[in-house]
């Protein structure tokens, strides 16, 4: 079990959750890393007492009056949550931050000599070769937070064979699970005229807004599909999405033999980051157990590709490669938060993703500086339409 952890993304759903399981188990937090939310922060660092805090730059001031009775450092600004990472004593980074201003911090952690249990999508989507180059370089470990990552993960612990002198189960398939959102089922004449508080009501997770509108829209199996590909070694058309509406199976892998492993649990993601942070050690857990009497039975459908084309988007993007996923995932990002405020119907988001990640100048093996500029140019592209 890790002994302290620095904690992005604090105040958020995972962030708030990853604290409840460091305190169900004594796992001290040095360090806390939050946006806006000041007096959460607050809060959070009066009842861990990290050594350092980090906040936006608009909280920065507050947070140090509000803290000034303590010996907590505050950071802030735009190489703060490196400075961060690199400073604190955990040997553990929990990255929970909400898009593409956690990748920085990922690979500052990892050139620290930090593992990373990873719940924030675009690190691995928008840079996952140089991520896992960095891990791979320094042995380190990228522990999945995601519930379906996490899943494939602890179905994968049984793929070493003790009888067989270290030779490997060779993985067949991947089976994603996907819970199809609030709009599964429903045809294009009904997403014209979706809103964000109807894109905002998930049927089974409470997660942050923007992760919430790419379930509605499938880009969020989209990404999945990437980061799969990256933590995994597995390749696209190794990886099949299926929609699970119960959200109870987390994921599967099928074997070569054709016998396939499920994780299987009730939707609570606090079991996800117990595991990234207690691995390889099961502990008891503040979930629920899972009562299949009470869930009566479960069921699977194929994904609808043509109502939903995010994923097919997604999955050309990693086919091609290069920095077309980044392109993809900063045109997403923009267009969601237009969505949100109301600058964008529905079906714009698709329309103006598509348009960016066929736009943006491909450049098969991009470094950091051309992964940022990239993911700047598809905002831009994005916001302009």
């Amino acid at each position: 079990m890790r002994s302290s952890i620095c904690l992005l993304g604090s105040t958020g759903s995972i962030g708030t959750q990853t604290l409840d399981v460091a305190k169900a188990h004594g796992i001290r937090v040095d360090g806390l890393a939050a946006g806006k939310r000041v007096a959460e922060l607050e809060a959070q660092c009066r009842a861990f007492l990290p050594r350092i805090a980090y906040v936006g730059e608009e909280g920065y001031t507050d947070l140090k009056v509000r803290l000034s009775d303590t010996d907590i450092r505050i950071l802030t600004g735009e190489d703060g949550l490196c400075e961060m990472v690199c400073a604190t004593d955990a040997p553990v980074v929990v990255n929970a931050l909400s898009g593409m201003m956690g990748l920085k911090p990922t690979l500052a952690a990892l050139n620290a000599g930090k593992d990373v249990a990873l719940a924030n999508k675009e690190t691995l989507v928008a840079g996952g070769t140089l991520v896992t180059s960095s891990a791979k370089e320094k042995g380190l470990r990228i522990f999945p937070v995601d519930s379906e990552h996490s899943a494939i993960f602890q179905c994968l612990q049984t793929k070493a064979d003790p009888g067989t002198d270290g030779r490997k189960n060779k993985i067949r398939k991947i089976l994603l699970t996907a819970s199809g959102g609030p709009f599964f089922g429903k045809e294009k004449s009904f997403l014209e005229n979706v809103t964000p508080e109807m894109a905002l009501h998930h049927p089974n997770w409470s997660m942050g807004p923007k992760i919430t509108v790419d379930s509605s829209t499938m880009m969020n199996k989209g990404l999945e599909i990437i980061e799969a590909v990256h933590l995994f070694g597995v390749s696209p058309e190794q990886i099949e999405v299926v929609v699970h509406r119960e959200s109870i199976i987390h994921s599967m892998v099928e074997f070569e033999d054709n016998a396939v492993i499920a994780q299987m649990a009730v939707p609570d993601m606090r079991l996800c980051i117990q595991y990234a942070l207690t691995y390889p050690d099961r502990l008891p857990s503040p979930c629920e157990e899972l009562d299949l009497f009470k869930v009566g039975r479960l069921t699977f459908h194929r994904p609808d590709d043509v109502n939903f084309p995010m994923l097919s988007l997604a999955k050309d993007a990693i086919r091609k490669g290069g920095n077309t996923p980044a392109a993809m995932n900063g045109a997403n990002e923009e267009a969601v938060w237009m969505f949100l405020r109301g600058e964008l119907r529905y079906p714009e988001i698709f329309e103006r993703v598509a348009h960016a990640a066929e736009t943006v100048p491909f450049i098969a093996s991009p470094t950091l500086d051309d992964i940022l500029a990239t993911d700047r140019e598809a905002r831009r592209i994005a916001a302009e339409g």
